[in-house]
């Protein structure tokens, strides 16, 4: 035999060990992909804390996940990461094991289950606790209660530069008020403590009153004040154009020592949201009653926007001392309190 015809059997067993390879290799990745291509209905995996790379396997491949089992315990076994955060995931059937296990040793923030609240522009820290109790298994009483903690709001405001003793005052409806920032946040975690959750909110509160301090500062203002004048300018604006515009008037009314006579306080004091306000109402004893009680109400009355924080702090400079809202949103400005009087009985809509 020659050395040609002793090469043959060694080359083609060569090749067909590389074809062998090329086939395992695409037989294994195969086994590694998407259970469906267009299937995107979301599945939740639980990865509780301890598991390991076998069993989160399993936990996938209960849910649906895998295509091939005998694959994926040979890439869980040979290249699973050595860290994998226990959280609870929405997956779906696109996902092939590769991404769902980079998913899983990420913590990919996008794939873990979230319940969310709101808390709107100008709403109160009341409806904040409702939109809280909504969302978790808190009850909005249990959740007012710990807001008005004393020895908890010591703890934040040791946490918190813009948290001062201000807090503390025993006219406050809600300490909080003004300072939970309306946006909409996401928790993971699946039961939630107050504690936790107002972290979160005060966290974002930090994120935006951290770039206004020194404006802030400019108008001779603590925090607690400008969010009280916030609060107010917030809850009497029915357009983000007219925002500056009354907070100059507001300004002007406490530099000439008038009394803020916003009816907005009034019913926050009363604890009702509506537009008319009687003389009887106007009577409330209440340190939020800016009729009786001169300068900024004791706290804030709403919790306001980024916007209108701006707003506040770039008020518009004029010498106009009144001013009224039609029924259309227009807002009518006046100088004297007889140009005012004469303003509203000619549009008085309600």
């Amino acid at each position: 035999m020659n050395k040609q015809m002793k090469k043959t059997p060694i080359i083609l067993v060569g090749i067909i060990l590389i074809l062998a390879i090329i086939c395992g290799g695409i037989v294994f990745n195969n086994g590694l992909a998407a259970v469906s291509k267009d299937d995107e209905t979301e599945i939740v995996v639980a990865v509780e804390e301890g598991s390991g790379a076998y069993d989160i396997m399993y936990a996938l491949d209960d849910a649906g996940l895998i295509k091939n089992q005998f694959c994926a315990k040979l890439y869980m076994k040979f290249f699973a990461p050595d860290t994998l955060q226990a959280n609870t995931y929405v997956l779906n059937k696109t996902l092939g094991l590769k991404e769902m296990v980079n998913i899983i040793s990420t913590g990919d923030f996008h794939y873990i289950q979230k319940n969310r609240f709101t808390i709107i522009e100008g709403a109160t820290a009341f409806d904040a606790a409702e939109s809280i109790s909504e969302s978790f298994d808190l009850t909005e009483e249990e959740i007012l209660d710990k807001w008005n903690d004393k020895a908890y709001l010591k703890t934040l405001i040791n946490d918190y530069w813009f948290l001062t003793d201000e807090i503390l005052s025993s006219d406050l409806l809600c300490p909080l008020e003004g300072y939970l920032y309306p946006e909409t946040y996401f928790i993971v975690e699946q039961e939630p403590t107050v504690e936790g959750i107002t972290k979160a909110i005060l966290d974002i509160t930090d994120e935006q009153l951290t770039p206004l301090k020194d404006k802030i500062a400019s108008m001779d203002m603590t925090v607690h004040e400008f969010l009280s004048f916030a609060s107010v300018v917030e809850n009497e604006s029915l357009f983000e154009k007219d925002r500056p515009k009354i907070a100059g008037v507001f300004i002007n009314r406490l530099e000439d020592d008038m009394p803020l006579q916003s009816d907005i306080t009034v019913l926050y004091a009363l604890g009702e949201k509506r537009v008319d306000v009687s003389l009887t109402d106007l009577e409330v004893k209440s340190k939020y009653n800016t009729y009786m009680y001169p300068g900024l109400p004791v706290g804030p009355v709403s919790n306001p926007s980024k916007s209108t924080m701006e707003d506040c702090t770039n008020y518009e400079d004029h010498d106009y001392f009144y001013f009224f809202a039609t029924e259309d949103g227009e807002v009518l400005y006046t100088k004297t309190l007889a140009e005012h009087e004469q303003v509203v009985e000619e549009n008085l809509w309600y």
